[in-house]
């Protein structure tokens, strides 16, 4: 779409990046129109998903989490968010915990996705392949992935998309974590994305009238 004004997205990580690599593939493909990912920060040193930025031509940088304190660490985040004028977040696999007063700074622009059909298996504790061990514990023959926004602290905020996936029989925890990103997150973060970002676009749209 050329000349159109797109929303600046900032994409957190912890780990190797898969979620990320989803995003920026889809990014490439014209899937994510309203929005240009400019920005990865890590909360991480050694994470994988910085190389993954780095190869697709994005800037990335770590924000360390480990012997920082929240304020110094979220401090750390918000000057790199600003410096490259970031409208909104999008949390792919970001394992730390953001405080509510960071979280209130971006209504309605912090995208996060959790491996389940909230309101299942989400809250503390829930996370990467616990959520899947327990779904297969509770025996349940769908799962899924949510979207939602961070709006309030814990998990809280609108949902915006969900997808279901069938467990199989001889599931292990491993191979539906594997499913789930396959037919779910790495579907739905682009999706979501570019949502946000739309609605970003036509605020600012609006304004300039």
């Amino acid at each position: 779409m050329p000349g159109m004004n797109k929303a600046r997205i900032a994409v957190f990580v912890s780990g190797g990046g898969t979620n990320l690599e989803a995003l920026l593939k889809a990014q490439e493909t014209g899937q994510i129109p309203h929005g240009e990912i400019v920005l990865v920060l890590s909360s991480a040193a050694g994470a994988y998903a910085l190389e993954r930025a780095k190869n697709h031509n994005i800037l990335g940088f770590a924000v360390p989490r480990k012997g920082a304190a929240q304020e110094v660490f979220e401090a750390g985040l918000t000057e790199k968010l600003e410096e490259y004028r970031i409208d909104m977040i999008i949390l792919a696999g970001f394992l730390s915990i953001l405080s509510e007063e960071f979280v209130k700074r971006w209504p309605d622009r912090i995208v996060n996705i959790h491996p389940s059909l909230i309101p299942a298996f989400c809250g503390k504790g829930y996370y990467g392949l616990k959520v899947h061990e327990a779904a297969l514990e509770r025996g349940v023959k769908l799962t899924g992935a949510t979207v939602h926004l961070v709006n309030e602290i814990p998990d809280g905020g609108r949902i915006l998309l969900q997808k279901a996936v069938e467990v199989q029989p001889d599931d292990t925890p491993e191979v539906l974590q594997r499913r789930v990103m396959e037919r779910a997150e790495w579907v739905l973060l682009p999706q979501a994305a570019e949502l946000v970002a739309a609605q970003i676009v036509e605020e600012g749209q609006e304004k300039n009238v």
